[in-house]
């Protein structure tokens, strides 16, 4: 797998040396409450070079003060935060297409994206300038160029999500929002005993928001790990695609399986129903996490090999 210092040169091989932007402490930083209504870049400005690159973003967000990735027009979303840097960094309009779309208060540790762009520069050029703009919230981890019929979204052959419970009495601080809080104790072998049930290929009716715009609810489950982690409990959970709400669903019918409110063979009989009206709430958005998402080999072996995180859980990937 290609190391950070591999990337450098090979991004700075495949995109022409330019000007260095300005990337200190001046450099105005994107306020999320005022972004313009319209991204659009005088054309004169843009560079005469009409060739388009593909360049792949692997990003890092706290969700909590944002409505989700998408782009929105009454209220701020990543995705439009996000654009209005690399925007100014590449002096013309620039869209941003992520492998998934997180929900309000969701979070991100390895999103990854592409934009095209005519701009030239070098993949360090890139990442301190963009970075420099984007609010401490916002962070780009990695840049690489790809081959032109990469696409983040459309391309993506899985994507992985975890679920972090901090099970104590009283509430963190420090990881207010960061986390979800159950403060009763919740029994781990009988919520592990139903996550097992959730591998594999099934209609996830049951588990879909009411809003989910999917064609289909079937999705492949290729792993459902739920594990005690000192005082938290994780759920990693990689599948095919995701439907709206889904991980934080599963999660709300486990922990009242944790709970003792319902036995883990009723995660079947809910699964079967096919009727989210069956189900338990939907759990808090505050404990997940969008961790990575996996390409065709020809793809992945051009992305960067990351820690999967949240860091400071100190998991194995």
């Amino acid at each position: 797998m290609t190391s950070d210092t591999d990337i450098d040169t090979q991004a700075e091989s495949t995109l022409p040396d330019s000007e260095s932007l300005a990337t200190g402490s001046d450099s105005p930083r994107i306020n999320p409450t005022d972004l313009p209504d319209s991204m659009a870049i005088d054309s004169l400005s843009v560079i005469a070079s009409k060739e388009r690159y593909t360049l792949a973003i692997g990003i890092e967000f706290l969700g909590s003060n944002y409505r989700g990735w998408q782009r929105q027009k009454e209220v701020v979303g990543v995705q439009a935060v996000l654009e209005a840097a690399i925007s100014k960094v590449a002096n013309e309009a620039v869209e941003v297409v992520a492998a998934g779309r997180t929900d309000a208060g969701v979070h991100a540790s390895n999103m990854i994206a592409h934009f095209t762009t005519s701009a030239y520069r070098p993949v360090r050029n890139w990442l301190r300038g963009i970075n420099s703009l984007l609010p401490d919230d916002v962070a780009l981890r990695w840049l690489v160029p790809m081959p032109s019929d990469f696409h983040a979204r459309f391309g993506a052959i899985a994507r992985r999500y975890r679920y972090v419970t901090l099970n104590q009495p009283l509430r963190p601080a420090i990881l207010n929002h960061q986390v979800t809080h159950i403060h009763e104790p919740l029994d781990l072998t009988q919520m592990q005993i139903a996550a097992s049930y959730i591998e594999g290929t099934h209609d996830f009716s049951s588990f879909r928001a009411a809003a989910c715009q999917s064609n289909q609810p079937v999705r492949q489950v290729s792993h459902a790990r739920l594990f005690a982690h000192g005082s938290f409990i994780v759920f990693d959970i990689q599948a095919d695609g995701f439907l709206h709400h889904m991980v934080r669903n599963l999660m709300g019918t486990l922990f009242a399986i944790g709970r003792g409110e319902l036995l883990p063979e009723d995660f079947k009989i809910i699964l079967a129903k096919k009727d989210r009206t069956i189900a338990p709430p939907t759990a808090s958005g505050d404990g997940l996490y969008f961790i990575n998402a996996y390409y065709p080999p020809k793809f992945q072996q051009l992305l960067p090999n990351l820690p999967l995180t949240p860091v400071w859980l100190n998991l194995p990937d």
